[in-house]
């Protein structure tokens, strides 16, 4: 938590902005100049110390995870690697379709998939969806062209042609409700320009921010813009993915399991205009994730912030 504090010296007061927080066990403080006076934007500057401690305790950790990731997939043998990622996509393709309300089980996604068995009692649309889901995600990861409202317009074809044709790769014209939450997404007429802000803003960061943040924040800014009549989520997890390849990161999965925090991070975020609230909770999903990378100290415990 920020909070203001005072000092003075000799006759003058001056203000500071305070963040503690708790690092291997112990309490430490951030502390910013604020000046004589209190600024106009505090609210502001307190969302910007917390944003500022949380990408110096968890960006560290993860360029570790790559360094350690990278290591070991030069060592795998390729069909090792090639199953990994096979599993990797069964899993993910469940999650994220799961959390959109298809009905099919892990185990019915998972021999769909590999085996080619189509459940029964199960809806053609769900098992449709699973399987051009898996194509789509084979082909990002071969995908050489840069993020640009073209690429999310094509995956979200390759995600919905079989299904929904007449809302597949096309910008929604209506206006749309998510169910569940208090959050109400962009006007139509709004989408278009949003969308241009968001790619003038993928152009300005895409080089010089964190690649796990810059994932984090293509997921959220997605979303919030909700440029699609369905799939949102779907796309939103599937360029989150992007980001992460194409810079050399394990990929991230959200279990269906973990939905309720991850709806709750994300609606907290929309509603109150707060990154930081997304980024804490992706932060500490993604280092649960991938510790398995980090690697272990003198005394063979995990170097792992909580």
């Amino acid at each position: 938590m920020a909070s203001v504090r005072k000092k003075t010296a000799g006759k003058q007061e001056y203000y500071y902005l305070e963040h503690s927080f708790r690092e291997r066990g112990k309490i430490q403080k951030k502390e910013k100049y604020l000046g004589k006076t209190l600024p106009d934007n505090l609210e502001e500057l307190k969302r910007q110390i917390i944003a500022e401690t949380y990408r110096d305790k968890w960006l560290d950790l993860f360029d570790k995870i790559k360094k350690e990731y990278s290591e070991q997939e030069k060592i795998t043998p390729p069909s090792a690697r090639e199953k990994e990622t096979e599993n990797f996509i069964i899993k993910f393709t469940y999650d994220t379709n799961r959390i959109e309300g298809s009905k099919l089980t892990f185990r019915e996604t998972s021999l769909l998939l590999e085996k080619g068995i189509t459940p029964n009692e199960k809806t053609l649309r769900d098992v449709k969806e699973a399987e051009s889901h898996r194509n789509a995600f084979y082909e990002m990861l071969s995908y050489e062209k840069e993020l640009s409202l073209n690429t999310i317009l094509y995956f979200h074809k390759k995600l919905f042609e079989e299904t929904k044709k007449d809302i597949a790769g096309k910008l929604r014209q209506h206006q749309v409700a998510i169910s569940g939450s208090r959050f109400m997404p962009s006007f139509p007429a709004e989408v278009y320009p949003l969308l241009m802000d968001f790619f003038r803003w993928y152009g300005r960061n895409k080089d010089r921010m964190h690649p796990v943040e810059l994932a984090a924040l293509v997921h959220l800014k997605l979303v919030t813009i909700h440029p699609f009549a369905d799939g949102n989520g779907r796309i939103s997890r599937l360029i989150m993915n992007f980001v992460l390849h194409r810079h050399g990161f394990p990929m991230l999965n959200i279990p269906y399991e973990k939905r309720s925090g991850y709806y709750n991070a994300l609606e907290k975020s929309q509603i109150k205009k707060d990154e930081t609230v997304f980024l804490q909770w992706l932060f500490k999903r993604y280092l649960n994730e991938h510790r398995q990378y980090l690697k272990t100290s003198s005394n063979g415990k995990h170097n792992v912030l909580y």
